[in-house]
């Protein structure tokens, strides 16, 4: 039996919640036999309609083995939906003139990042932020960074600074591409964590504390953080991984490169910042950036000619840790990690988001089978309620 847990912030009217409740009793039919047949174990979601959350809720468990809810305000890591953070604080920077997205980033930083194959091009931050820096990660050495039972014990500095320097202990040719910066899109989690850092090392402050201070605490993000040390962790979801008929827990776990998919926070707090940045950079009074800022980040700047053969082009637009999904139809960011997976994304016209987490890993073929139409889903929902308003 799943547990279902209601929740609705600032509802416009008792007619506007009616509406709501009356639209939603679909989803959740849907949504508890798409969790029964795939496996799932948690999902909070939420729907926001011209710039207001108007629906969130919980379904299943953040503890599988305590039988706790999963609701609304569970916190979670939310995978590289952080990189819009990093993508804010980096907006911050260059309104205080700290920063420019055009200069080379060995302006600012304390060791030097040199493509090998193209040692006199220089990398911007606009480079890292559109994912066209030509900087790699290396797998499967990337992956062995995951520090799992808390946060990582190395530092964000000193884990770059022995990526790309040539006699750092992790440095290969193999951590950069055989294309010039700015000419080919290729995602890169380094790139992200060396934005973050660049954005620390010109502030003088961590990017946990500058996030906070200009995003968490203007908004009253209250659940939300870049570490494990910084939040209530008997609020955090247990994570999961299911593979055909085998279920097992993983442990919560850090990473070094943390500016590329460290935070945790829950639907509710997101959807707060997901609104400020639909709403030029304003949540209920709070201003996090300048309209001119989220205009900035939210515009399209690089489209990748290197598509697959089954993406559409335009599928490959970036804006600065902004990009459109699913089939073109769809703005903002997802995320994947062990145990998790996020999706904070909105019609192009901005008046229909949906947030969507689940704890719980799938195969890459349950994911398409059954998150992303629970995703569908919830769009659908989201337009009906939209005209239900009207």
């Amino acid at each position: 039996m799943l547990t279902i847990v209601a929740y609705s912030q600032n509802a416009a009217s008792q007619t506007s919640n009616s509406i709501v409740q009356n639209t939603m009793n679909p989803i959740d039919t849907f949504i508890e036999r798409k969790m029964k047949e795939s496996g799932l174990i948690g999902i909070g979601a939420a729907i926001i309609i011209n710039k207001e959350l108007v629906w969130a809720k919980g379904y299943g468990y953040a503890d599988n083995e305590n039988k706790i809810p999963f609701t609304p305000n569970t916190i979670m890591n939310i995978g590289s939906i952080a990189k819009t953070f990093t993508g804010a604080c980096l907006m911050h920077a260059i309104e205080d003139k700290k920063l420019s997205l055009d200069e080379d980033i060995n302006k600012y930083l304390p060791f030097k990042v040199i493509n090998p194959f193209f040692p006199n091009e220089k990398i911007t931050l606009r480079n890292l932020a559109t994912h066209t820096s030509s900087l790699a990660d290396r797998y499967p050495f990337y992956d062995s960074t995951y520090y799992y039972g808390g946060d990582s014990p190395e530092s964000l500095g000193n884990f770059l600074k022995n990526y790309f320097e040539p006699n750092g202990k992790y440095y290969t040719s193999e951590n950069f591409l055989k294309h010039k910066p700015g000419t080919y899109r290729d995602y890169s989690n380094i790139a992200a964590g060396l934005a973050g850092y660049i954005v620390e090392i010109v502030t003088g402050k961590k990017l946990n504390e500058y996030s906070k201070q200009y995003i968490f605490n203007p908004l009253k993000m209250d659940n939300s953080g870049w570490f494990l040390s910084e939040i209530k962790l008997s609020d955090h979801s247990k994570l999961y991984d299911k593979q055909g008929d085998t279920l097992k827990s993983i442990q919560l776990y850090g990473l070094p490169t943390y500016p590329d998919g460290g935070v945790r926070t829950s639907v509710s707090d997101l959807s707060r910042f997901f609104i400020a940045l639909l709403n030029e950079g304003e949540y209920k009074g709070a201003r996090i950036l300048k309209k001119q800022s989220v205009e900035e980040m939210l515009r399209f700047q690089f489209t990748a000619t290197n598509k697959p053969e089954n993406i559409t082009l335009n599928e490959l637009n970036s804006g600065i840790f902004w990009a459109t999904k699913r089939n073109v139809t769809r703005i903002g960011h997802s995320g994947s990690d062990p145990g998790v997976k996020t999706e904070m994304l909105s019609d192009l016209s901005k008046e229909v988001g949906v947030i969507l987490f689940t704890n719980t890993s799938l195969s890459e073929k349950d994911m398409f089978k059954y998150y992303f139409p629970i995703s569908d889903e919830l769009y659908k929902h989201g337009v009906k309620l939209k005209e239900a308003k009207k």
